[in-house]
């Protein structure tokens, strides 16, 4: 009995060559470089903050600056990310090689301004606010994974 291997297409690289061009070339590409771990940091203390808060009811006006500095480097990010998107794909959002961390993106968007509405119109009690800060935070850490995924894979595609 003989066995056949299975022939997998290879897979698109990240990038074509014009488009690594243009991403090595833009300063949009170091911006998201600063950002991105900027935006982290930012995160891993407002998740500090917020679950002081949940935990012993202290720090309320502290975790509510946190999640608004996290949300303002979100939304910094996400514009920069789109005119970096442009620049190297042709397209502000939704490129064929970021389709899926822009749509989970619009997930995390949406959930900072869910925070930011009930915070703003008072329509959420503290704790809340706080849970909704931590769903938000939750689908920034599967973003913020999907985004490394990719990093890795730009990586080792240029290693090939």
């Amino acid at each position: 009995m003989q066995q056949t291997a299975s022939v997998l297409p290879a897979a698109r690289p990240l990038y074509s060559p014009q488009e690594r061009a243009r991403r090595d070339a833009t300063r949009w590409t170091l911006v998201q470089g600063i950002l991105a771990p900027l935006q982290f940091l930012v995160f891993l203390v407002s998740l500090v903050l917020v679950l002081r808060y949940l935990a012993t009811g202290d720090g309320y006006a502290a975790a509510n600056a946190s999640v608004i500095a996290k949300t303002a480097c979100l939304v910094l990010i996400m514009v920069t990310g789109a005119i970096w998107e442009k620049v190297v794909f042709g397209q502000y959002l939704f490129a064929p090689a970021f389709f899926w961390e822009d749509v989970f993106s619009f997930a995390v968007i949406a959930l900072h301004a869910a925070y930011v509405w009930g915070l703003v119109t008072g329509s959420m009690p503290p704790e809340t606010l706080m849970l909704t800060a931590l769903a938000a935070y939750a689908t920034y850490f599967v973003n913020a994974g999907q985004f490394v995924l990719k990093l890795r894979r730009a990586r080792l595609d240029a290693a090939s």
